[in-house]
């Protein structure tokens, strides 16, 4: 857990806002409807996290999720399986992973550091697209700012089996690397994307890092996109041999992966 004092300064005092909403289980066809381009990243043995398709053949997820928590060592990302929509025992679509590049500057391993959350990305490319009806990228907005609501779906411990959204919680504090929330999420929920919803239309504006805790109420931090997504669409776009996976970089805390 990210020490309290680390994000004291980012919070200062806890604003009055909307009131969250719980999580819902998004069990059924129609449930699901708008929210399968979501699924659940499979790593191989060692758990699970939570991934975004944001092209159809780009899945965004947290940089730490591609290493294991216990020896630091590197996932093969041909272990990896991107589940969309995932619910229930059977996905909308099944795809491997190519290769999966983590941002340049994440660095795995150590001590819980609230800096490490500034560039905890990764890029995974699906070793063919998903071109499905029912199955639609989500595109990227704008960073919300302090006290904006935003909402999140994820898989975590004990609810695995079908995604969970949380369509109103708020932003308690923002720095242009790092977003303060009050969403609810647990071990699984790495690299959950989180929405802005406007004009009925979501957009992924942060992923899903970490989970802290600050004056006795649990927070997740969530990593910007701006900078960081762009550095990744860049590296995943340059040329690379069939079948060799370039990673970057080691990266993060591993908070989420599931034993």
């Amino acid at each position: 857990m990210i020490r309290r004092a680390l994000l004291v300064l980012l919070l200062c005092a806890l604003p009055a806002g909307a009131q969250d909403s719980h999580l819902r289980s998004l069990q059924t066809g129609d449930d699901s409807r708008g929210w399968n381009a979501v699924g659940r990243l499979n790593l191989g043995r060692r758990g699970f996290c939570t991934g975004t398709l944001i092209a159809p053949d780009l899945v965004l997820t947290a940089g730490h999720c591609l290493f294991d928590k216990t020896t630091g060592a590197r996932i093969d990302p041909t272990t990896i399986e991107f589940l969309a929509g995932w619910r229930n025992g059977r996905a909308e679509a099944y795809r491997g992973v190519r290769r999966a590049i983590a941002h340049p500057d994440f660095v795995y391993g150590g001590d819980e550091r609230l800096d490490r959350v500034s560039h905890d990305l990764a890029l995974l490319q699906l070793d063919r697209p998903i071109r499905m009806t029912s199955i639609e990228p989500f595109g990227i907005g704008d960073q919300p700012q302090r006290g904006d609501t935003v909402g999140v779906v994820s898989y975590a411990k004990d609810r695995a089996e079908a995604p969970s959204m949380q369509d109103a919680c708020e932003v308690l504090g923002q720095k242009p690397e790092m977003l303060v929330l009050t969403c609810d999420v647990d071990f699984g929920s790495s690299g959950a994307p989180v929405f802005s919803i406007r004009g009925g239309i979501a957009r992924v504006v942060s992923v899903v890092s970490a989970k802290a805790e600050v004056e006795g109420r649990k927070v997740a931090l969530g990593t910007s996109l701006a900078k960081p997504l762009e550095d990744l669409r860049q590296a995943i776009a340059q040329e690379v041999r069939p079948g060799k996976v370039r990673v970057l970089s080691g990266g993060g805390a591993g908070t989420f992966i599931k034993p």
